[in-house]
């Protein structure tokens, strides 16, 4: 086959040779400085491939979410290989996200002083001014082994043992002083350094931020925002991580391939549940709260830690009571619309605060109240006889997006509230410099719920999630440091037995539909994974609520 036929989203088509880079075509596009890869059949590509088939193409623009990943996985690979360069006999590794950037640390003993990170910053704006290229590459199994090796990548080097492909694709970095850079491909890169002249490297920690812009605004960086609170949380786990000798998708799958699950989930689950009891401790020290407000991210696990955070109390003497927010809607009638002219549920407006607050301060004095219901066929509140009184050792437990937002209970005195934010922060990295996002956990995590206990599939889930995070942008995180603790829901397993669910489930969204550009992009990612069987999760577990047999009632 000597040419193939490309289809616009225009409607239009065009011939080219057959294996033309995705380089050569993005001139026929407006504002072609601004593409950063193509989507090929909805699967994003790297410019430096080779066009093999007929498809239909279009363009990923820096400001789009696909352009925006790319573009902070190309400043990840620069760092790594300027790294490398300057501190040749220690490994970078790279943790979690933190306002608009990701936290690095080096692997040795003394902190990175400000003159290195100096240093770095430099060295990296030296080969983005070079505009280098970024190509990427098979190799043979051997031949990537010893580039690891070679190289330093201890983690990915140690992941090839658990992943023996005949071919390796690797990403590399062309024209510098050093043997040239490689890494293993996990997802597409620019094409070439040149564009990635937007970042800094701030000191933080005992580490550096790499800070990056955010996808509206690609030309500049936003103001940096702390988030103080979800950093001890993240530096306490990481800490876990290394006490027990399992920081990566290759420790992982060794535990996996020994058969040694058993024990790591039973260390795992047992490092949570002190995590719940020293939450619960915090609350009976606190000794005047009468309501217990939890609040999290999609997927977070907020109904079962609200029952795992309940038996805590319990065994501190206190009788809890759960309080839905979701019976205080203010019905369809009212609810506010977005602008699209959809129901907008997640908005402070959708819920009766001035009911609510009466019905707290109601229970605070002594009084009984009939708690509401809500039909979400109808859109309206009922009443069914449910009464509630709060004695003096009884306590409630309330969660929903808004938990953390004082305008929800502003009559509730503060001494009377105890907030709690969520979050699926794994701790677990690919290897040492391509890490395991929150958001991917929890968009796992919600396509195993949807699809076994709501009847969607992959696509609808994957579908609607762009506005799942918008919401949480809008009314979740910016009340982050509000919390009086953070509680971490992820746990080390969970991939290898949510991979066993999702990926039937992945595998079925087609290269016609829009969702499958990050379908695939899923499916890259859990191929790190070794698969666990659910029979080893606990029936208390959190992933019970997701793949189902929870020994809790929803």
């Amino acid at each position: 086959m000597d040419k193939i036929t490309l289809t616009f989203p225009d409607g239009s088509s065009r011939e080219v040779s057959f294996r033309s880079k995705g380089s050569s075509v993005v001139g026929w596009f407006d504002s072609p400085s601004d593409i950063v890869a193509l989507k090929v059949d909805n699967e994003v590509m790297s410019l430096c491939r080779p066009l093999r088939t007929n498809a239909k193409i279009e363009p990923v623009r820096i400001n789009s979410k696909d352009g925006s990943e790319i573009y902070r996985r190309s400043l990840c690979f620069v760092l790594a290989a300027a790294a490398h360069e300057l501190f040749p006999d220690f490994r970078l590794l790279v943790g979690h996200s933190l306002g608009y950037g990701y936290y690095y640390t080096l692997d040795r003993d003394s902190p990175l002083s400000a003159v290195e990170i100096s240093s770095l910053e430099e060295r990296m704006r030296s080969l983005v001014s070079a505009d280098l290229p970024i190509f990427t590459e098979h190799v043979s199994y051997d031949e990537a082994c010893a580039i690891t090796e070679k190289l330093g990548l201890t983690e990915t080097r140690r992941q090839l043992e658990y992943r023996c492909k005949p071919r390796v694709l690797l990403n590399r970095l062309g024209g510098i002083a050093l043997e040239n850079f490689a890494d293993v491909y996990f997802s597409p890169l620019v094409e070439r350094t040149g564009i990635l002249s937007v970042f800094e490297l701030k000191q933080y920690g005992e580490g550096f931020l790499l800070r990056f812009p955010t996808s509206s605004e690609p030309k500049k960086l936003s103001d940096f925002q702390d988030n103080p609170k979800i950093f001890e949380v993240y530096k306490n786990y990481k800490a876990w991580g290394q006490r027990v000798g399992v920081t990566s998708a290759a420790a992982l799958n060794e535990i996996i391939a020994k058969r040694k699950m058993n024990d790591f989930i039973d260390i795992t689950e047992t490092f949570q549940a002190q995590n719940f009891a020293r939450v619960a401790e915090q609350i009976h020290n606190h000794g005047s709260v009468k309501v217990v407000l939890i609040a999290g991210p999609s997927s977070s696990g907020k109904t079962t830690s609200a029952k795992k955070l309940a038996l805590q109390l319990q065994a501190l003497g206190y009788r809890p009571h759960v309080l839905s927010l979701d019976s205080y809607y203010v019905g369809r009638e009212r609810n506010p619309k977005d602008e699209n002219g959809n129901y907008d549920y997640e908005c402070l407006e959708a819920l009766d605060i001035p009911y609510l607050n009466q019905n707290l301060l109601d229970l605070f004095s002594g009084k009984e109240i009939e708690v509401p219901s809500y039909n979400f066929d109808l859109g309206e509140r009922f009443f069914s006889g449910k009464k509630m009184k709060i004695e003096e050792n009884d306590i409630l437990i309330m969660e929903g997006i808004h938990g953390l937002n004082d305008k929800l209970t502003p009559l509730v005195k503060p001494e009377l509230k105890f907030k709690i934010y969520l979050s699926a922060l794994t701790q677990l990295n690919l290897d040492d410099h391509n890490r395991v996002p929150t958001s991917d956990n929890r968009l796992i995590r919600r396509i195993v719920r949807d699809a076994n206990f709501r009847g969607k599939s992959a696509a609808a889930t994957i579908g609607m999630w762009e506005s799942v995070q918008k919401g949480e942008r809008l009314h979740i995180f910016p009340f982050q440091n509000n919390a009086d603790a953070v509680l971490n829901t992820a746990l080390d397993y969970e991939l290898p037995v949510l991979k066993v669910y999702v990926e039937p489930a992945l595998r079925a969204v087609k290269p016609s539909q829009a969702e499958y550009t990050e379908a695939s992009r899923l499916l890259r990612f859990l191929s790190q994974f070794n698969a666990i069987s659910s029979d080893y999760v606990p029936s208390q577990s959190i992933i019970r609520e997701f793949i189902g047999g929870s020994a809790f009632k929803y």
